[in-house]
């Protein structure tokens, strides 16, 4: 398999993980709080990739790595700020599902591929054909409807959207091996896990250990859940352009939509159709003069 093409393949399989993950989330609404929740992601995802890196034999590269952004400052401040933005993404979206709030974290996770399409303009040189520019201001125009007829600003799917955006950047630019990146975040987020998972927070009182043990369970599996996604993605944002990796990025936002409507009774209008049509008719046709470039290139 080349590169491309295995690429496309961590990046689809890593988006429809996402688009099924509120099934998970949706198992803990009430038993724990979205920060609770939060914590153990960052702490089983630490531990889980501690498993992965003994099993790959890859702590000589992690050491190596780590010495690297020691060393060079400009790199260690971009991992930092990897760490920061998936761990504002994970709270924000943990928050959204167990909020009823699943269609508008879909919403968010549309306009997330104009925001990445966009970064790659700016940071990363990428040109578009005019087929893509064309497949862009028909997402525009979806998402610009679904935003007049929601008649307010919202918050969630843009902090979702730019925290992802720039998260998926970040990666880009550091250009890590997938398995010692994703060790890195969860190993600095590890601070902000701890307090978290120790202090009561949303009226709360923390319940690992005290709870049930079902909930024990699907916290310390919310770190296998975290990572294999990310794992995926690593690859598939090392591999690919970050405009085609944004368009890749519908499959996920559109599975946890029709979630949020058939399997959770979430409203969903005749205007939030319209906005979803144009979307997906954005995606065929990115997809399609994605697909004529290739084909010229060879």
């Amino acid at each position: 398999m080349n590169e491309r093409k295995l690429g496309m393949a961590a990046a689809i399989g890593c988006y429809v993980f996402w688009g099924v993950l509120p099934i998970y989330w949706k198992q803990l609404e009430g038993a724990a709080g979205a920060y609770e929740i939060l914590a153990h992601r960052m702490i089983w995802s630490f531990v889980f990739m501690l498993f992965v890196l003994y099993g790959g034999k890859l702590f000589p590269r992690f050491r190596e790595t780590v010495r690297e952004l020691w060393e060079n400052k400009r790199k260690g401040a971009l991992m930092l700020a990897a760490s920061a933005l998936i761990t504002m993404n994970w709270l924000i979206f943990i928050w959204a599902v167990n909020h009823d709030r699943i269609v508008e974290s879909s919403f968010g996770y549309y306009i997330n591929p104009l925001f990445s399409v966009v970064l790659g303009i700016l940071f990363f040189r990428e040109r578009l054909s005019r087929g893509k520019w064309a497949a862009m201001f028909i997402a525009l125009a979806g998402i610009s409807y679904m935003t007049c007829q929601m008649g307010r600003l919202p918050l969630i799917s843009i902090g979702l959207a730019g925290t992802f955006g720039l998260y998926g950047a970040a990666k880009k630019k550091l250009g890590l091996n997938p398995f010692v990146s994703i060790t890195l975040e969860t190993l600095l987020a590890l601070p902000v896990a701890f307090w978290f998972a120790l202090t009561p927070m949303e009226g709360m009182t923390p319940q690992f250990g005290s709870g049930s043990t079902a909930v024990t369970a699907l916290l310390v599996g919310a770190g296998v859940v975290t990572a294999l996604p990310l794992l995926l993605f690593s690859i598939g944002a090392n591999r690919l352009p970050l405009n085609v990796l944004g368009f890749c990025q519908y499959l996920s936002p559109s599975l946890s939509l029709l979630l949020a409507v058939f399997l959770y009774g979430e409203p969903f209008t005749s205007d939030e159709g319209i906005s979803f049509s144009f979307i997906w008719a954005a995606l065929i046709l990115f997809t399609a003069a994605d697909f004529r470039e290739n084909q010229r290139k060879k």
